[in-house]
């Protein structure tokens, strides 16, 4: 079987003999022509798997060459070979997307390297990875077995995105296998929090992992106290493996310091981000703040309160910061946002909460089209850094990296593909999310739940007096026995919050400053 199909062009073709019957000897297949003029002609009988093209030629040029043959076969990658090494030459052949450079005189393992890079890189990154992950796989189950403190979950979790990343970027046949690991590690991070998650969030407790309450007093006030001028993002939904793909993109323009910290439960929006936001448990804001605080059952928005919520913040901790709030849902808001970016630099403290990947995950649920577009995790991860490169977010972080301020990325909650379906029964007054459950009379039979039969004990608001918790882990979801089947196949695979995993509760605390 052939390695490629090359075509090599060069005026002086007879003298690079020995080169052909090399790559001949290693399985490639090489068409010669001395022109460029015959080049073209080849390029529309056949086609390649790599061009090799000489750049000073008699008749039209390399450059010429290299044109004609994009146009033909824009995909074709097309190495130049020259003894010029003339900058203006460089950048017209690096401006016409060669695929690489080579200067004569070229020896044969350098031509070799090329073909490698250019025709092969694909399998052999796919190999070297799948073996990567092969020779980690047991390392990383005994890991996840000797998890014993929140940070050994952070580095079991960051090692099971690294090669999440790296295995959804080849062809592997492992990503299976990762899946598998992952549940596992899942399965031992909800019994982990099963026997820890009370004891840390018990009134009075200091010495707990940093949680959704402890993000201004321990991130943003001490970056205020050094004088600097923070500007808080938080991306509603934001999981750790999609800040790993936007990170690429933004390393150039800033230093990042990465984190993570661990979201309260239920890890939704009502209870995590107004948790952050007050500094407060839901609990403590329903009593003190209850014109501020809204019941499950009542329809009025969850999150609409979040400035009030930050202004009582800084005011218990007698502090004179001031700050902005913005809510950003739509390319107008961002619009705007960015057209006063000059005028926030003076606030102390700009609050900017972004909801693009909630809406995605949501419009994922309901619409067949955004479900075939986002079809798996990998597909998911792409939307994302595909909105954030065309979306005002990418040009306000260029903004800010001109700055002289403390950027604090971070979000309220991540979220879990939902999978597995776990039926229980509750009363017509319980809550709709599929993730955790509260209300009376809650009874599910499976032992992948984690129930808080008393909510004041994790500082949790309790309607009625016989409320209970119910929370799900690992993917599983909630399913009623009422139109179970239908119910099923509609939220399967989806992309649900409020419970317990990896995905929902570790979740990227970021700070940026600007490589000016």
């Amino acid at each position: 079987m052939s390695n490629g199909y090359l075509l090599w062009v060069d005026d002086e073709i007879e003298l690079l003999r020995a080169h052909i019957i090399f790559l001949q000897s290693k399985g490639y297949e090489v068409v010669t022509v001395s022109n460029g003029t015959d080049a073209i002609e080849e390029c529309k009988q056949h086609k390649f798997d790599l061009v090799l093209l000489d750049e000073m030629m008699p008749g039209i040029s390399g450059l010429e060459t290299l044109q004609q043959i994009k146009e033909l076969s824009p995909a074709t990658p097309v190495v130049m070979v020259t003894k010029s090494e003339e900058e203006n030459i460089m950048d017209q052949a690096i401006g016409s997307k060669i695929a690489d450079y080579l200067i004569k005189p070229v020896n044969p393992n350098q031509i070799l390297l090329t073909l490698k890079k250019n025709i092969h890189r694909k399998q052999i990154v796919s190999e070297v990875t799948q073996t990567g992950y092969q020779q980690n796989f047991q390392d990383i189950s005994m890991q996840i077995m000797n998890c014993n403190t929140i940070d050994d979950w952070k580095d079991a979790y960051r090692r099971l995105v690294h090669w999440e990343l790296e295995l959804s970027s080849t062809d592997s046949n492992m990503t299976e296998m990762l899946q598998m690991q992952k549940e596992e590690a899942n399965n031992g991070f909800a019994k982990f929090i099963k026997k820890h998650y009370l004891s840390w969030v018990a009134p009075g407790v200091t010495d707990r992992p940093l949680m959704s309450p402890d993000i201004f007093k321990r991130k943003v006030f001490p970056a205020i106290n050094e004088g600097e001028k923070v500007f808080l993002i938080v991306i509603d939904n934001f999981r750790y493996d999609q800040w790993r793909v936007l990170s690429k993109e933004i390393g150039n323009m800033f230093d990042i310091e990465e984190d993570m910290y661990t979201s309260i439960l239920p890890t939704a929006t009502q209870y995590a981000r107004n948790a952050i936001f007050s500094g407060l448990m839901p609990e403590q804001i329903e009593k003190m703040f209850p014109e501020l605080w809204v019941d499950e059952d009542e329809d009025e928005g969850k999150n609409l309160n979040e400035e009030p919520l930050i202004r009582t913040q800084i005011e218990r901790y007698r502090r004179h910061d001031s700050f902005s709030y913005h809510k950003v849902n739509d390319s107008t808001g961002a619009d705007k946002l960015l057209a006063r970016l000059n005028e926030l630099t003076k606030n102390d403290l700009n609050v900017i909460v972004v909801n693009f990947i909630d809406m995605l995950s949501h419009a994922r649920t309901e619409s067949k089209m955004v479900r075939e577009l986002a079809n798996n995790e990998s597909a998911y991860r792409s939307i994302t850094l595909s909105w954030f490169r065309h979306s005002v977010m990418a040009d306000l972080l260029s903004a800010l990296s001109q700055i002289d301020c403390r950027i604090i990325i971070t979000t309220d909650h991540g979220s879990i593909r939902a999978s597995k379906p776990v039926k229980i029964i509750g009363d017509r007054n319980t809550n709709t999310n599929l993730r955790y459950k509260l209300g009376k009379n809650l009874n599910c039979q499976s032992k992948e739940v984690f129930v808080i039969k008393n909510p004041q004990e994790a500082q949790l608001p309790a309607p009625n007096i016989s409320t209970s918790y119910m929370f799900a882990t690992g993917s599983t979801f909630f399913a009623y026995p009422n139109n179970y089947n239908y119910y099923v196949s509609y939220y399967k695979d989806t992309f649900q919050h409020g419970g317990i995993s990896l995905e929902e509760m570790l979740i990227p605390l970021i700070t940026l400053k600007g490589r000016k």
